[in-house]
């Protein structure tokens, strides 16, 4: 949506497809955090790539993202509940050193403010014996995904921009003004943006194979508790900021703004739904917060989203100037999928200089194919 904003804010007659309907998939029904910067992974992947200069201007693109996206909630009249605050919270003390470690390097490196929190003030922030230590971000924050998305949505129809929704694209004729061929019809243009993230790792192999093995889909799922009052839930978390654990296979959470508490967990790279999904999560979570074992268990969801092999975001061109693609969100895709966008549309009116820096980035393919992308990566995880 946002790929489609920006151009067409810009004069571009813009034709969105979209195979389901807008909001359909991750964009959706995510865990709802948005978090500044790369992830660790991801930001040390950058900055094994680049120079200091260029690793701090990556970096600034994403704090741009957080203030592109508070903008267009003021701007577009977004109701989509968001919330300043997030706490990145470590479950023992040879991950409050790396935690420590991470935040100064961020203050250092890239001045962006942080708060420590040591172990002895958790209890200040959320109600759990769980965490050792922790850093809270007052930029990033959360809010309801499918409400903020359909608001991009009905900000880029005003805009102009057409929308086709059940429309899969089957291929792109590729050439200086390519063709985009749906089972309905085609639309030909100057320029072609995929923004497909994890789809096109399952079914964009007839629509950008150079691309397509790069991402590799991973499954994560959440549950929503009964509504406990807005004393209780005051109490559970008293900033209301999101959270979660620094843990490789980690868990996410936040209070709805009825809330309920919605805990994220266990990550799957199977590519297949776990078994006992919800008694699994709700073990999680009552490990987080036993005092929520009287709260019933009344919405499950869960979906897929597109890593890379190094974690960092994969934009590159796929023809010169006229075929763009944005993925490998790996996890930080609401606040930089919107970014990526404003990228493209800069690239688009020939402004190429930072969408060109993220272009830079190398990223492998997941070996073995389609058929192996996802065992050979779930082998290496065991």
């Amino acid at each position: 949506m946002s790929a489609a904003l920006e151009p067409a804010a810009r004069g571009y007659a813009v034709t969105l497809l979209e195979a389901q309907r807008i909001g359909w998939g991750a964009s959706g029904r995510n865990g709802g955090q948005v978090i500044v910067g790369f992830g660790s992974d991801g930001e040390a992947a950058i900055e094994k790539q680049f120079s200091r200069e260029d690793a701090r201007r990556a970096w600034e693109v994403s704090v741009e993202g957080l203030r592109l996206l508070r903008e267009r909630i003021v701007g577009h009249a977004i109701d989509c509940d968001w919330q300043d605050g997030y706490l990145s919270l470590s479950v023992k003390p040879a991950k409050s050193r790396a935690l420590r470690a991470w935040m100064d390097h961020v203050m250092q490196v890239y001045g962006y403010p942080l708060q420590w929190i040591e172990g002895s003030d958790i209890g200040c922030w959320l109600a759990s014996g769980r965490f050792d230590s922790g850093a809270f971000d007052a930029g990033s924050g959360h809010l309801h995904p499918l409400k903020y998305c359909l608001g991009l949505a009905a900000a880029a129809r005003a805009a102009g921009v057409r929308v086709h929704e059940n429309s899969a694209v089957q291929m792109v004729e590729r050439g200086s003004r390519p063709v985009v061929r749906t089972m309905q019809g085609e639309v030909h243009c100057d320029f072609v943006l995929l923004a497909g993230n994890v789809y096109l790792a399952e079914y964009g192999d007839d629509v950008a194979p150079e691309v397509s093995s790069r991402i590799m889909p991973v499954g994560t799922y959440m549950i929503a508790t009964e509504p406990m009052g807005r004393d209780r839930a005051d109490a559970l978390i008293q900033s209301r900021a999101a959270a979660s654990d620094t843990n490789f296979v980690l868990d996410y959470i936040r209070l709805s703004t009825d809330d309920r508490l919605l805990f994220g967990s266990g990550d799957s790279y199977s590519a297949k739904t776990p078994r006992n999904l919800i008694d699994k999560i709700r073990g999680s979570m009552l490990g987080v917060f036993p005092q929520l074992a009287d709260l019933r268990i009344e919405h499950a969801w869960g979906g897929f989203v597109d890593i890379t092999m190094n974690k960092a975001p994969d934009f590159g061109r796929l023809h010169p100037n006229i075929y763009y693609y944005l993925q490998g969100f790996s996890g930080h895709g609401v606040a930089m999928a919107g970014m990526a966008g404003k990228l493209a549309a800069e690239a688009i009116a020939g402004q190429v200089e930072r969408f060109d820096l993220f272009a830079r980035l190398r990223h492998r393919a997941f070996p073995g194919g389609a058929l192996l992308r996802t065992p050979a990566p779930v082998l290496g995880m065991l």
